[in-house]
C-alpha cells in the first residue's frame, strides 16, 4: 500500500508542482536566452548530457557498484537539473536567468537523454533476463508529466503575472516540502538495506556530486565564461532533479533499490551545495 500510494499519487503529484513552480517562474522570453547565450548554454548543455553521464559511468566503474544501484546512479546522472539549483545559484550570486533557461531546457531535452542514458545502463550492468527497456510508453508518460505542468505554469504567468508571482514562493515551498518527504518515504520503503547501501554507494555519490559542481564550474572557465555564468552551470549540473529518478525507478522501472542513490545524494546535494554557494560568494565579492 505505502508503495503503490508512493508510486501511483504522491511521487506524480510532487513532480507535478515542482514543475508547475519551474512553469510559473518562465517566460517565453526565457527560451531566447538559447540564442542569447549560446557559448554558456551550448557548454551547460553539453556538460549535462554528455559529460557528466560519462563520469557517472567511470565512477560506477571504479567503485564496483552492483547492478541496481549502478543503473540508480546513471539515472540521477540522466535527471535534469532541479529547481532548486536556482536558489542555489542566487545564494552564489550566480546567473540565475541562466540557470532557468538551462532548468527548462534541460527538462525537455531529458525525455531523450534520460531513456538513451537509463537503457545502456541496465543493457551494461544488469543480467539480460532482468533487463526491461525503458519503452517508448514511458518516455510518453515521462513526458506529459514534465511538460503539462510546465506549460500550465507558464500560461498562468503570462494570464495572471501578479497572482503567479505570488503563488511562486507558496509553489517552491511545497515543492521542497514534497521533496524532502519523499527522500524520506523512499528512504523508509528500502530501509532494511538503506544503510547498508548507504554504505556502498554513498562514496560513489559523494564523488559523483563534488565531480558535478567542479566539473560544471571548471569546464565554462575554461571556456572563457563569466564566473556568474559559471557558478549557474556548476549549481545547475550539481543539484539533479532526485524526485524524477526516484519516480521513474518506481513507477516506470518498479524497483525501489534503484531510488537509493538518488536518496543519498539528494541529502548530499544539499550540503555540498551550500558550501559551493557560501564559497563562490566569498570569491565573487572578492
Amino acid at each position: 500500500m505505502q508503495a503503490s500510494f508512493l508510486s501511483l499519487v504522491l511521487l506524480p503529484l510532487a513532480i507535478a508542482i515542482i514543475m508547475v513552480g519551474l512553469g510559473l517562474s518562465l517566460k517565453l522570453a526565457d527560451f531566447k536566452r538559447i540564442f542569447v547565450y549560446p557559448k554558456a548554454m551550448i557548454v551547460g548543455l553539453i556538460t549535462q548530457m554528455i559529460i557528466l553521464p560519462a563520469f557517472c559511468f567511470g565512477i560506477a566503474l571504479i567503485t564496483n557498484l552492483p547492478p541496481e544501484l549502478a543503473v540508480g546512479l546513471m539515472l540521477l546522472a540522466a535527471a535534469p537539473g532541479g529547481p532548486s539549483a536556482n536558489l542555489y545559484s542566487h545564494m552564489a550570486n550566480g546567473d540565475v536567468a541562466l540557470n532557468v533557461s538551462l532548468t527548462a531546457l534541460n527538462s525537455l531535452l531529458s525525455i531523450i537523454s534520460i531513456g538513451v542514458i537509463v537503457n545502456f545502463s541496465m543493457d551494461y550492468f544488469m543480467q539480460a533476463d532482468t533487463y526491461v527497456p525503458l519503452q517508448f510508453q514511458k518516455l510518453l508518460e515521462v513526458f506529459i508529466l514534465i511538460v503539462t505542468p510546465i506549460a500550465i505554469g507558464m500560461i498562468l504567468k503570462f494570464y495572471f503575472p501578479a497572482k503567479a508571482l505570488q503563488a511562486e514562493k507558496y509553489v517552491k515551498m511545497a515543492s521542497g516540502a514534497f521533496l524532502a518527504l519523499l527522500i524520506i518515504l523512499a528512504g523508509l520503503k528500502e530501509i532494511d538495506h538503506l544503510w547498508e547501501d548507504f554504505g556502498v554507494v554513498g562514496g560513489a555519490a559523494l564523488l559523483f556530486n563534488l565531480g558535478c559542481l567542479g566539473i560544471g564550474y571548471g569546464l565554462p572557465l575554461l571556456f572563457k565564461l563569466p564566473p556568474k555564468q559559471a557558478i549557474a552551470i556548476s549549481m545547475e549540473v550539481g543539484i539533479h532533479n532526485g524526485s524524477l529518478a526516484i519516480y521513474i525507478a518506481l513507477s516506470i522501472l518498479h524497483n525501489g533499490i534503484m531510488t537509493i542513490p538518488a536518496v543519498v545524494y539528494s541529502l548530499i546535494m544539499f550540503i555540498t551545495a551550500a558550501f559551493f554557494a557560501f564559497w563562490s560568494q566569498k570569491r565573487i565579492a572578492n
